[in-house]
């Protein structure tokens, strides 16, 4: 990593974890002071920007397009939601251990699936585990088969489709359409509470900056030039002698397990979670932040998952017919004319002017030597 690139990323991951919750800690009406809507806002934007990073690493990285990321997303935080149900206990409707939606569809008894979500320590191995094994599973019969290009694409997305349809089910015990919701503590902290929610943006934060360097040390390492070599030409890496199956298995798990890992940091900071966010549309969204921000730059996702949910948060409020057809008509303009997003044209931009500036100098340097006269030319030192 570059000494410049270093300290900016770490001039960044200090204001994010240092500077805007202290900001939120001065008091109402204090200069420059963070509102508790705003700091939880930009958490779940932080959350969105990890899962952003895990698509980049798969996407811009190792060429292979998921459009059923949501799945992965969605197993994180249904398993944190499962925790944060069962935490409710008798300060439910109901006053029953059981959720309540449990008790509206009349069951008698947790089911067993449940039961381990109680524990703490296993809810945030399940937040890892549980989308790892599913994207093992699933990448392995796929990989094996030697399945790419397009085709890995519209598999994934009849993944994301059936997952929609299966959380959809109420006899799945996962509050169907309704999803989980209506959480009051985590961990045995209060959710309402201003000190919680600034503890969850701080290990928001403290979280997608692990997971840049994580994405940025597997970018730098040996296996990432193989990985670059596999989307430039996986058939060239094959007959040198390497495995893309074994390369993309890799990739396509770490990438799972950090949308989990998003999918968990979302839920408490949001206070729901809905196959809505399962489906096929969100995982279409999730490719749309890192082709706005930048493939294969990492910087670039994170950036296009703030920036565009950022509009979208603004767009919603004031303008809400139009959402979507300012997403379409981002996502069609990237694809149009900044087919390396927002971040690579910038960088495309800068490196155009820097090679316009020397070009420059070098020009006013030649005509210094050439004009007669001039101090230190052929003409000035002859007698």
């Amino acid at each position: 990593m570059r000494k410049r690139e270093a300290l900016a990323a770490a001039l960044v991951a200090l204001g994010l974890v240092v500077v805007l919750p202290a900001l939120n800690a001065l008091p109402d009406g204090a200069p420059l002071h963070v509102s508790n809507f705003t700091l939880n806002l930009f958490g779940k934007f932080l959350a969105y920007a990890i899962l952003a990073l895990a698509l980049d690493l798969l996407w811009g990285y190792a060429g292979v397009l998921s459009l059923g990321h949501g799945v992965f997303f969605g197993l994180g935080a249904y398993a944190m939601g499962m925790h944060l149900m069962l935490e409710i206990g008798a300060q439910g409707v109901y006053r029953s251990a059981l959720p309540d939606f449990m008790v509206w569809n009349q069951v008698t008894e947790l089911p067993l699936f449940w039961r381990p979500f109680k524990s703490a320590l296993f809810t945030l191995a399940a937040v890892v585990l549980v989308p790892g094994l599913a994207a093992l599973v699933f990448g392995f019969l796929t990989f094996r088969s030697r399945i790419r290009g397009v085709y890995f694409s519209i598999i994934t997305q009849a993944l994301a489709l059936t997952a929609w349809l299966v959380f959809n089910r109420n006899e799945l015990n996962l509050g169907g359409t309704n999803g989980l919701a209506g959480f009051k503590t985590i961990f045995g902290f209060r959710l309402s509470e201003p000190a919680t929610q600034r503890g969850l943006y701080v290990a928001t934060a403290v979280a997608l900056v692990a997971a840049w360097l994580l994405c940025r040390f597997i970018v730098g390492s040996r296996v990432g030039k193989v990985l670059v070599a596999i989307r430039d030409s996986e058939t060239r890496v094959l007959f040198s002698g390497y495995s893309p199956a074994s390369y993309k298995l890799f990739v396509f798990v770490v990438s799972a397990v950090l949308a989990g890992v998003a999918g968990a940091l979302y839920v408490p900071q949001v206070g729901i979670i809905t196959p809505a966010k399962i489906g096929v549309v969100p995982s279409i969204e999730m490719v749309v932040w890192v082709a706005a921000g930048g493939r294969g730059t990492l910087v670039g996702a994170v950036a296009g998952a703030v920036g565009v949910n950022w509009m979208q948060s603004w767009l919603t409020t004031s303008y809400p017919d139009l959402w979507l057809l300012f997403l379409g008509a981002l996502f069609m303009a990237v694809v149009l004319f900044m087919p390396d997003g927002v971040v690579g044209a910038a960088s495309r931009g800068a490196t155009m002017a820097a090679d316009a500036v020397r070009r420059a100098a070098g020009t006013g340097g030649t005509r210094a030597l050439a004009a007669p006269g001039a101090p230190g030319s052929r003409m000035a030192r002859e007698p």
